[in-house]
């Protein structure tokens, strides 16, 4: 079976960064762009550079927790921010900007969904 073809970079939900699964490299352009996704603190951690898999579990966590956050300030923009004193319009664009990122939360989501699968199907033991 030709994982190549299993997870083609050409779906939408494959991120542009990573390179396509089996070609020279690949998992390393996976493993750089999954750690971007995670915080900065976490590039100390051997285990997370070894075993990319761990990785984008990881990553996925990350982003699940940010959609959450996302939501909660959609969800409580109207009730909160006026008390806050901030006017209507700066309400409304920041009801926008929340909604626009819970879309690309979900959206990112999906793609190390993906990029995940693809390295489970490519993993192989590292010590």
């Amino acid at each position: 079976m030709n994982m190549a073809l299993t997870y083609s970079p050409i779906t939408s939900d494959w991120p542009c960064q990573v390179k396509t699964p089996g070609s020279f490299d690949w998992e390393r352009s996976a493993v750089k762009w999954l750690r971007e996704l995670v915080p900065s603190r976490y590039a100390s951690y051997p285990v997370l550079h070894k075993h990319p898999v761990l990785l984008a579990r990881h990553a996925h966590l990350q982003v699940q927790q940010e959609i959450r956050v996302a939501r909660t300030a959609l969800q409580t923009a109207r009730s909160e921010l006026p008390g806050l004193g901030l006017p209507e319009g700066v309400i409304e664009h920041s009801i926008k900007m929340y909604a626009a990122e819970v879309m690309q939360l979900q959206h990112i989501a999906r793609s190390i969904r993906t990029v995940s699968q693809a390295l489970a199907g490519h993993a192989h033991p590292r010590h």
